[in-house]
Order: C-alpha cells, then structure tokens, then sequence
C-alpha cells in the first residue's frame, strides 16, 4: 500500500489540540453550535472546545443543538436491527472482551450453516428486517469461506415469503481480496472498530494475535473501499481512554476516508466498555466514561459529522437509549443477543453468560418497536437504499442537500407499518398507528404523496414496498 495514503493518527497534534482549548468560553460555544446548524460539521479544535463544556446552560444549547440537528437530516426515523453472533472463537486475547482466546469461562461454538439457519428464522419470525452478522476473529476449518457461506444461508431462509433483506458484518479486518469476496455477496455496510485509537492504550489491552497489529486494523476501511465496499462503519470503545482524545482521533479517521475516497463513514457506533465474563478489565474501565459525558459524546458527534449514522447498542440501558434518540442516535438494535445460538434456543442465564459483553437493555424486539413509537419517534426497518444502489457517495449527494428524506420517510413509514400489521402486537399496532398518523401530519408535498400511496399498498396486503 502506497504509504502517502495509509492513515495514521497524530497524536501529537490531538494533545495539543486539546490543551489549546483551554478553559470554556461561552461565546465560543455559541459560535461553534451556530456554525454547526449550518449542517457543515466541525472540526478538531471545534470538537475540543465543545468537550470541554461543564456549564448546565451550555450544555442545554449544546444538546438542543444536536437535537436541532439530527431531526433536520433524519428527521424522527430510528432505524432498528439486531445483532446475529455466529461464532465466538476467537484468536486474540483483549482484556476487555469475553471471547478472549485465554478465556476458559465461556463454552466456546461456532454455529454450523444448519443452527445459522435456525437463528435467522428465529429472527425473521420476530420481525426482523435488517441484521449485524458478527463473528470472533477465528473461524472453523473452512476459514473466511465460513462467514461468506453463513451470509448466503442468512438471506436464504423464508418465513411467508418475508426475509432477512439486508446483513451488515462485523468480522476481522480483511484483505482487499477477502473484501472484493465480501462485497460480491451483497452485505449493507462493513463495520469494525478500532476499540481505541490510542497507540499504548491499545498496546496495553491486546495481548496476542492478529489484532495486536493497530495499523494493520486502522488501514482495514482503506482496503475496503479499494474493493469496492463503500458503506462502512467505524468505532470507539469508550472507556479504555480519554474519551475527548478518542473523539479527535476518530476525527482524524474520518478525514482521511473523506479526503482519499471522497466519502467518511456511513454510521459510527458508540459503545461503552460493559462487564464481560473472564475479564476483570471491563468491569473496571480504565478511562470510565459518565452518563453525562456519554451524552455528550452522542451529541459532539452528530454535531460534528451530521450525515453520518449514530449506532446506539443494547449494551445501554433503555433510560440511557431513550435520552440519546434525541442527541443524534439513528439506528439501534434490538431484541439482541450476544451468544451463539442465543436466539433459537433461548436466553437463560447460562447463555449469557457466553456472550460477548453484558445486555443493558433486554426487551424484546416489540417493547422496543411500541416504547420507540410512544416517544414519537418512527422504527424503520428500511433497506431500501442499500438494495437501489444509494450508498457510499451516491448516498451522500442526497443527504447533504436535504434530498434522502424524500426517500427516507416514506420508505421508514411503509416498513414500519409492515411490521405493525405482520408482527406488533395489539397495544403495539394502536401506538405505530398514531404515531404514523402524527408523522404524516408533519410532511407535506411529494413525500407525503409517496408516503400515503406506499402506505395504501402496504394496508392492501403488498411487502417490501420502498422507493
């Protein structure tokens, strides 16, 4: 790889961009949330100022802004999905994580194409429409082959004629060569994460294997986009370092995925280090972060990249999820699992404890869907830009201009009402009601068109209506 383009983060650029920021100037401040409802982003020394805030005033303008912000772009949509582990095996020893190779706590599995079978219709009969396919960094016998056989068995099973139609992936940093494969089998978006961007920190925290390599994992979106995947989503594991060093860091990621390949991110997650078993280190984070910084976190970011998705995970509680909606969240899971199996055979305590990480959130998918809409937000379960091609940059030249939500709140309205009508349950079919008639009240012009005549085809028994 030509090392001009390979990515690096500057740390020292990031320490000193923080200690410039100095005390909290309030005019500052409302400089940089005036700018940022511009809808043009931020930059790091923007980033820093605005992590520094403590004044409950400042932080009220800094939140109202995110808020402002991301129901401009967004609007009230909650894209919903769920994670499918299918392996915990694993060849690497983080500290953190309880699929760690050195742990002997938890029953090691990887599910044969039969049990993968077995869970997707588990999911399907739920009601689930989109699925994170996630696997430790080892796989069986057959190797990557494994994970590339698992996606085609996932998009294989039907249930009345419905299916999974859209699997992101979670698995080790590829090849460019393994990616080129990845992408012929019609994945949604690629995520991993760098877990910190922090060089020593991450030195510290992964003892052995592969993914002690730092560039090896940073360089991982670059060889993805050469092969022609162009969604993908990055990461922090929040708690392992200074959480304000981490978001300047992952500033720097992002900007030279936008200046090399002319599109940043699709989504970027935030995940909180949580207790997981055999792993004394996360149940004591060494950089722990507070509900009050994790709020600004979710904030600073849609602030600061605000046509990228925010992924929020049931590893927080339903409280903590339901405050960030508000902040910049955009999608998140449901009904998860974080075992193998976890989904077809139950979730008994027993199986938990063989998952990655603990659950803050354990309701199913449905309490999660009715809670959602009696906020007033909109579940979507929307594929439809990834299945006509709007990805990548092609995605972002609809964002930027305010023009994805012509496609965005029709299509979220018609999968919602889908799921309302195929799966809700009673009290969850009256709140989606009202909270579709309440979100068509707000639209006006050709996407309230779109959406009632998407929506009539829906009630006349049509499926997987989009445009």
């Amino acid at each position: 790889m030509n090392t001009e383009t390979t990515p690096s983060i500057n740390e020292s650029l990031i320490h000193e961009t923080l200690a410039a920021a100095g005390p909290c100037d309030a005019k500052r401040i409302e400089e940089i949330l005036a700018h940022a409802r511009k809808l043009q982003g931020l930059e790091a020394e923007d980033v820093a100022a605005l992590a520094g805030i403590s004044d409950p005033e400042l932080l009220g303008e800094l939140f109202h802004a995110a808020r402002d912000v991301k129901e401009e772009i967004y609007g009230r949509r909650l894209v919903l999905f769920t994670p499918l582990y299918i392996s915990n095996l694993c060849g690497n020893d983080c500290a953190y994580c309880a699929f760690r190779s050195s742990n002997r706590e938890i029953a090691r599995r990887s599910l044969t194409q039969t049990e993968i079978e077995s869970e997707t219709r588990a999911l399907v009969e739920e009601g689930h429409k989109r699925i994170l396919l996630v696997a430790g960094e080892a796989y069986p016998r057959e190797g990557f082959d494994y994970v590339l056989r698992s996606i085609d068995t996932v998009y294989s099973v039907r249930h009345n004629d419905d299916g999974i139609r859209r699997i992101n992936v979670n698995v080790a940093p590829l090849s460019v060569d393994e990616f080129k494969l990845l992408q012929q089998r019609n994945i949604g978006t690629y995520q991993i994460f760098q877990e910190t961007y922090h060089r020593e920190t991450y030195r510290h925290v992964h003892l052995r294997g592969r993914k002690t390599d730092y560039d090896w994992r940073l360089a991982a979106m670059d060889r993805a986009f050469q092969a022609g995947i162009d969604d993908v989503g990055v990461g922090v594991l929040f708690g392992l370092a200074d959480w304000r060093y981490e978001l300047l860091a992952m500033l720097q990621h992002i900007r030279h995925l936008e200046k090399r390949f002319g599109v940043g991110p699709h989504t970027i997650s935030v995940p909180r280090l949580e207790p997981a078993t055999g792993s004394p280190l996360a149940s004591q984070p060494p950089q722990p972060v507070s509900d009050l910084s994790f709020r600004k976190i979710v904030a600073i970011l849609r602030l600061t990249v605000p046509y990228t998705g925010i992924i929020m995970s049931t590893r927080e509680s339903a409280d903590i999820r339901r405050e960030t909606f508000a902040l910049g969240v955009s999608q998140i899971s449901a009904g998860s699992r974080t075992n193998p199996g976890g989904y077809s055979e139950g979730h008994t305590n027993s199986s938990a404890a063989n998952g990655q990480f603990s659950l803050g959130d354990h309701r199913g998918l449905d309490e999660v869907v009715r809670d959602v809409a009696d906020l007033g937000y909109v579940p979507s379960f929307c594929t439809g830009c990834y299945r006509l091609g709007r990805t990548g940059a092609d995605f972002m030249d609809l964002a930027r201009p305010g023009e994805i939500k012509k496609h965005c709140d029709p299509n979220g309205l018609s999968s919602f009402l889908e799921y309302l009508l195929d799966y809700g349950q009673p009290e969850t079919l009256a709140a989606g009601e009202r909270c579709i008639a309440t979100a068509l009240a707000e639209m006006s012009g050709e996407p309230l068109r779109r959406a009632e005549v998407m929506l009539d085809k829906v009630r006349d028994g049509r499926r997987d209506v989009y445009c």
